[in-house]
């Protein structure tokens, strides 16, 4: 069941991505630009369409999202139909509408969360009081200690810890606790892994060793809240609350990289490995911990898109900006160039960050 979950969220992942061009092709065709093509993909082509609007539809073999590709996609471009040869608002609108719909969707899928039940992440996270019910208190092996007894169990990360020794686990100190009581015996623990529950047994370090206490869980408390009629307002709500959460965790990895200290910049961000690895963890919880993650990677894309990078959506309209407020033109070669630059910039940054994720999984 985890894997079919899994491989939903990846499907949801690369959607996240389609969805983003898709806002950029409305937005040029209500500004009158032409969508020469709309790939699901990366090149090389398995299939293309021509449909009635004159757009070519592809579907391409390699599976990493999605392009779109405007007749005239340079700012120096003229003639009608071209992306150069629409005004500047018309530009802002292009460039920010995958932006928009990543924003949208992220709310979307808090709202549709807020309903069916929205974990708690922050202790003043967003929620409207009066229409709020607790509906789950957890307690999740957020940590596992390396060779402790709750490894060699099979207790996964994770995992909903909801008994030891045949006793209910209340919160996280309850766990605690009951580690302590039976220190040095062998107990049963009751896991609940990808809505399916595990009886399992391990033998209970004597005295609190290390970093392994007793068992080596490092508990984490999991509260699920729901809402009714305000379940929109909380989407919207939290979805703003993340943003800001997003652009602080951005400046800090900054501020960080700045001082070289790259394995503490590597801890706000997650490049494509340490992704693939959240999700594949999140697929074992369930499909809703995988929707959470998928709405908070859309916001992700939206906040990242939004920045005033070059080869991202915000940089480009910051340098098309530029150039129309000294009143310049922007000659096609040099505007390849600022994007050229930009992207090995930030493919430089996302091999670092990979970098720190490989070696954080092994353990290095």
């Amino acid at each position: 069941m985890s894997f079919v979950i899994f491989i939903i969220g990846l499907v949801l992942f690369i959607g996240l991505v389609v969805l983003h061009e898709l806002g950029h092709a409305i937005a040029a065709r209500r500004r009158g630009v032409e969508v020469e093509e709309f790939g699901i993909g990366f090149p090389p082509r398995a299939w293309g369409r021509k449909l009635k609007n004159g757009t070519l539809f592809s579907i391409n073999w390699l599976p990493l999202g999605g392009f779109v590709r405007l007749k005239g996609e340079h700012d120096a471009a003229d003639g009608p139909g071209t992306y150069g040869g629409t005004s500047l608002w018309g530009k802002t609108q292009i460039l920010l509408a995958g932006v928009v719909i990543n924003w949208l969707t992220a709310a979307f899928i808090f709202t549709v969360l807020a309903v069916v039940g929205l974990p708690q992440l922050l202790p003043d996270q967003f929620t409207v009081p009066s229409d709020t019910a607790y509906t789950q208190r957890a307690v999740v092996a957020a940590v596992i200690a390396k060779d402790s007894p709750a490894e060699k169990a099979g207790i996964k990360e994770g995992d909903t810890i909801l008994q030891i020794a045949n006793q209910q686990v209340s919160s996280a100190e309850h766990l605690t606790r009951l580690t302590s009581e039976n220190a040095g015996k062998t107990v049963s623990v009751m896991v609940e892994r990808a809505g399916q529950t595990e009886q399992l047994a391990t033998t209970l370090n004597q005295t609190r060793t290390g970093n392994q206490g007793y068992i080596g869980i490092g508990p984490g408390e999991q509260v699920v809240r729901r809402s009714t009629w305000s379940a929109p307002i909380v989407g919207v709500g939290i979805t703003m609350q993340f943003t800001w959460e997003t652009l602080k965790g951005l400046g800090q990895t900054v501020a960080h990289l700045f001082r070289q200290e790259f394995n503490q910049a590597g801890e706000n961000v997650a490049g494509p490995v340490r992704i693939f690895t959240i999700l594949q963890q999140s697929s074992e919880i369930g499909f809703a911990s995988v929707l959470f993650l998928i709405g908070i990677i859309s916001l992700s894309l939206a906040v990242m898109n939004a920045l005033p990078i070059p080869a991202l959506d915000g940089g480009r309209l910051f340098v098309t900006f530029i150039f129309h407020a000294l009143k310049k033109p922007l000659p096609k070669e040099r505007e390849e160039g600022i994007q050229a630059a930009g992207f090995m910039t930030l493919m430089l940054l996302v091999l670092l960050i990979t970098i720190v994720d490989v070696r954080r999984i092994f353990g290095s």
